[in-house]
């Protein structure tokens, strides 16, 4: 990637942090959970894919709990998983696949809260390099974006190059972030293509920089690209944490669940309208059209797909070699007690 680029990458994500905790304000303690307390560190809080966070504050289900919940935000979901590890939040909005990674590293962490069962994910690629990147089996040579090495996007990306017989150390993931970041980089070159999400899928089709190569937004296209259903973005906490406030986690739950079921009664244009407007980069026509596209993805009760878990662990020693002759106890990965008892 240019310099400069990397630069803006690097500024971008400074500024987010500095903003978010600034005002965020609040209790700084790692402990949490008292009187309601918690923070919530999200892997892009303006991301479609982890929406349910930031509009369960707006619609006040969290203070109708009780709870006087903190979002953070960081540009990718490894960097989310990093702030939950060293205590510095007591819960992460992000992708599920990172509690089996991390179980295989020694940290207990549960998925609570399913909110996805598909990636949302999608790789697109920039109108430049579409004559030579037709599908996964391009890969080989290309420089291709991901929000963080690490990352999800990472993860996934590995995974559909290892499946069309393309070997990690055939490409290079480049990590250009979300957003502005990500777009600039397919503008300038540093990447051929890469795997973001809306709204970034929705304004780089709009700004007819790059069209969509594999869309993992829909149940169906996660069937279709990785076999099965990725159970994705979820309320992913630490397993002791979990244990030693139940009544906590399951008010989490309840305000979570009352979020999915009210989206899954209310358009695309309605959930626009109870977001922060500044989510709506690229307008609010385009803005609802990205949700549109993305809804299919989340599920409506919050309880994880029965055969989600062994999809994702699948895909992950495909290409994993932490995880590829490991033993993943997935029945540690993720509980459906405290949603089950929302719903």
């Amino acid at each position: 990637m240019r310099s400069s680029a990397k630069f803006s990458a690097a500024a971008v994500a400074a500024a987010l942090a500095l903003t978010t905790l600034t005002a965020c304000g609040g209790d700084s303690s790692a402990s949490g959970g008292g009187d309601g307390k918690v923070k919530i560190m999200v892997g892009g809080l303006d991301k479609v894919i982890y929406m349910p966070a930031m509009l369960t504050q707006r619609l006040g289900y969290f203070k109708a709990e009780g709870l006087k919940v903190q979002l953070l935000t960081e540009p990718a979901g490894v960097q989310a998983t990093t702030s939950l590890v060293a205590g510095d939040v007591q819960g992460v909005v992000g992708f599920y696949d990172h509690t089996l990674d991390l179980q295989v590293k020694g940290k207990q962490v549960e998925s609570v809260v399913q909110l996805a069962q598909a990636p949302g994910e999608v790789e697109v690629v920039s109108n430049k390099a579409a004559g030579e990147l037709k599908s996964p089996k391009d890969f080989k040579g290309k420089k291709l974006g991901v929000t963080g090495l690490g990352s999800s996007t990472d993860f996934l990306t590995k995974y559909l190059a290892v499946d069309s017989g393309v070997k990690t150390s055939e490409f290079t993931p480049v990590a250009v972030g979300a957003g502005q970041t990500f777009i600039s980089a397919l503008k300038q070159g540093s990447i051929q293509g890469g795997m973001t999400t809306d709204p970034t899928v929705a304004q780089i089709v709009d700004q007819k920089i790059g069209k969509v190569l594999i869309d993992m937004r829909t149940p169906e296209g996660s069937k279709q690209a990785l076999g099965g259903l990725y159970p994705s973005s979820s309320l992913y906490m630490n397993a002791d944490w979990v244990n030693g406030h139940k009544d906590t986690v399951q008010k989490l739950a309840n305000a979570f669940v009352k979020t999915l079921k009210w989206m899954s009664t209310h358009s695309a244009e309605d959930i626009a309208a109870k977001m922060p407007s500044d989510y709506a980069q690229g307008g609010a026509k385009l803005y609802a059209e990205a949700i549109k596209s993305t809804l299919p993805m989340f599920t409506k009760d919050g309880v994880m797909p029965a055969d989600g878990p062994a999809t994702v662990e699948r895909v992950l020693k495909a290409f994993n070699p932490n995880l590829k002759n490991a033993t993943v106890d997935l029945k540690k990965t993720y509980t459906t007690e405290f949603v089950k008892k929302a719903g």
